[in-house]
């Protein structure tokens, strides 16, 4: 995969630190983007950092 453009699933997950299972259920949720391209789908990196960027966020409001 590309650092630009998009991962697989399960490179997703690793690189969140979760199980396939959970990005599945962030999907379904809405809470992490993803594109299909031809059969696969595949989760843009940019939908990865917005998804992280977004946990902080509501970290730093929980914390405050």
């Amino acid at each position: 995969s590309s650092d630009v453009c998009s991962s697989y699933l399960e490179e997703a997950a690793f690189t969140l630190g979760i199980g396939r299972s959970k990005v599945y259920v962030l999907l379904r949720a809405g809470a992490l983007g993803s594109v299909r391209i031809g059969g696969s789908r595949r989760i843009p990196v940019t939908a990865i950092q917005e998804y992280v960027a977004e946990l902080a966020t509501k970290k730093q409001r929980s914390a405050a």
